[in-house]
């Protein structure tokens, strides 16, 4: 009996052993793989694409501008592998392949297809147009084509030279709105106390939790900063396709009107209110572009192009980071604690990036590219402080705000040298809230009570199944209070105002650029290119030298691997039909501070300074 004891001991220990083998086996097989992958597509791209003369440079942007790639870098050169789109398109890309473009004698012009792209913001869309303007500065016409276009893809398309649309598309041009769903009388059918704590009438962002209907302090303030943006989008239209901004906007507000009239093609009416200068297929804009001058394709078929893509890995070189230079810091996202990867902005991360920008004696200045509604308060101050801490080393650091730059998004640039903002950025929103949750009605729905003692005046205070306890309440607002006269007095100390004058244009409440620029919260105007010139000046840099530093988790083969990970797991829920359904992913984006909700510590006063703004 003991002899089948024993060899049953040892016949578990063989298969633990066996299992660890076997799990050895994979995780070394799965690196190897993944190296000899990253090799094989260093090889295939070691050969460059030639640009031949008389070329067309294509730029069709498939998925949403961002600054920085959020995509894992496997599944990014999986998708260069295969070709399929990764749905981001990083807004410098586009620029820099314009740019370079505009002076190379073997590019003729641009055809841009912008129908598949999906923009989260006007400043993007206005930085890469104000590229295809230098463009046709040099001469070169840009000639665009749509199967339909919306108000984003238009927007952009406007900046070429000549517009066409399909004869079987259209073109719709909505306003702007800001609309959300508010939970407060669905939270009290289950029983859920939402407590909010704010300061700033028009500091809405939570109002969804405590409200069934948006207050009337925040439609004033959504009505202004909207309508500052839809002018702006009148103005610039209009002087890109050289019409009167008031006839346009009256083109806009009577399009259903007059749709019956034009048989109710939206194409044909976007002709005669000279929007887009044609109908035609594809097929005519090739046949259009060949009788132009253009050159036949491979074996006579289409016209001389190159992409975007094979365009930059024709004309990149090695970037060297031993010059001195400025250096560009994006921060894109919520702003969340810790150390986060590229679609959400650390506290620990993006504040360890401006420390190494701070240690590197080569970064002459920063730019901090900010595109962010904001977040945490904590994690922001920490990022603030580092930008503080540049600029006392002597380093000049200078802001450059992107579609969003906003409350904590504001917090993080205020100490900067100089801001720079589009006129259809949105920023302000200088606010901040708590917000905590009790459940004790929800228990009591399902038959659960809660009892007991506490020794002590805040005993039990974060227990989220007892009623708030109303000293806490007070000791939560006391805090709110103290922040936001921290954040008003920070802005005002780094704007050399006064804590009234800018707790006038504070209260939490939205501006565009324009709006802020009247208002003192920006210095100027402009983009990234703007900005990025400044910083060189003022770091006394006779050229322009620029180095965007590697985001966060970046480091060769870790990253590699983790994006191996996310993109295996993607992978696998897909293939079991777990991935969640397009309704799911819908309604997590239209949920206010999803991201907020995710990081939330239930019982703890939760400090935000977040706008959750985004027109649609």
């Amino acid at each position: 009996m003991a002899g089948t004891q024993r060899n049953g001991f040892i016949a578990f220990i063989v298969l633990i052993f066996r299992g660890l083998n076997l799990f050895r086996l994979l995780i070394l097989n799965v690196i190897f793989f993944g190296l000899l992958l990253l090799l094989f597509s260093m090889l295939s791209g070691s050969n460059k694409p030639e640009v031949k003369r008389d070329s067309v440079l294509v730029l069709q942007p498939q998925g949403q501008l961002v600054e920085q790639y959020s995509v894992a870098p496997l599944e990014r050169m999986l998708a260069g592998l295969s070709g399929d789109p990764i749905g981001q398109v990083q807004v410098r890309d586009l620029v820099a392949a314009i740019d370079h473009a505009r002076t190379d004698s073997r590019i003729t012009r641009i055809v841009l297809l912008p129908g598949e792209l999906r923009a989260g913001g006007f400043a993007a869309l206005r930085e890469v147009g104000a590229a295809l303007d230098r463009f046709r500065a040099s001469g070169k016409p840009v000639d665009v084509w749509a199967p339909s276009m919306d108000r984003s893809q238009y927007y952009l398309a406007a900046h070429g030279s000549k517009v066409l649309l399909d004869p079987m598309g259209g073109l719709l041009i909505t306003g702007l709105s800001s609309y959300r769903l508010f939970y407060k009388d669905l939270l009290d059918k289950l029983g859920v106390d939402v407590h909010l704590f704010r300061v700033g009438q028009f500091k809405s962002a939570a109002e969804p939790y405590v409200l069934d209907q948006a207050s009337p302090q925040a439609k004033e303030a959504d009505a202004y900063w909207m309508g500052g943006l839809w002018k702006q989008w009148l103005n610039d239209v209009a002087k890109q396709r050289k019409l009167n901004p008031d006839a346009l906007r009256q083109s806009v507000d009577s399009v259903t009107d007059r749709l019956a009239a034009a048989g109710g093609d939206l194409g044909k009416l976007a002709v005669e209110d000279h929007l887009v200068d044609g109908l035609a297929t594809r097929r005519d804009l090739v046949m259009m572009l060949r009788k132009d001058g253009v050159p036949a394709g491979a074996k006579g078929q289409g016209i001389r192009e190159i992409d975007m893509k094979d365009y930059l890995r024709a004309v990149s070189g090695p970037v060297s980071s031993s010059r001195d230079h400025v250096a560009v810091i994006v921060a894109e996202g919520e702003i969340v604690g810790g150390k986060q990867r590229p679609g959400k902005i650390g506290g620990a991360s993006t504040a360890q990036q401006l420390y190494r920008a701070r240690m590197d004696r080569h970064v002459r200045a920063v730019v901090l590219r900010v595109d962010s509604p904001g977040g945490e308060v904590y994690a922001a101050e920490r990022i603030r402080r580092q930008v503080a801490l540049l600029r006392a080393d002597g380093k000049p650091v200078v802001v450059s705000m992107g579609d969003v730059a906003a409350s904590g998004g504001y917090w993080i640039s205020m100490n900067a040298d100089r801001i720079f903002a589009e006129p259809n950025t949105i920023t302000g929103s200088i606010g901040i809230f708590g917000m905590v949750y009790n459940v004790p009605g929800l228990l009591n729905k399902i038959g659960v009570h809660n009892d007991g003692v506490g020794v002590g005046p805040l005993a039990g205070a974060g227990d989220i199944t007892r009623p708030l306890n109303p000293q806490m309440a007070q000791l939560m607002q006391g805090v709110i209070d103290k922040g936001y006269r921290d954040f008003v007095g920070g802005v005002a100390k780094a704007r050399g105002k006064t804590f009234k004058q800018i707790d006038a244009i504070a209260q939490g409440r939205v501006w565009t650029g324009t709006q802020a620029l009247q208002r003192g919260l920006v210095d100027q105007l402009g983009g990234v290119r703007d900005a990025i010139a400044y910083a060189a000046k003022k770091a006394g840099l006779k050229s322009s030298a620029v180095r965007y530093m590697a985001p966060p988790g970046s480091s060769g083969l870790k990253r590699l691997m983790t994006g191996f990970g996310d993109s295996a797991a993607a992978h696998a829920l897909a293939s079991l039909g777990l991935q969640p359904p397009a309704w799911l992913r819908e309604m997590r984006e239209r949920i206010p501070g999803w991201t907020l909700l995710q990081h939330a510590k239930p019982g703890k006063l939760n400090v935000y300074a977040d706008c959750l703004c985004a027109p649609r």
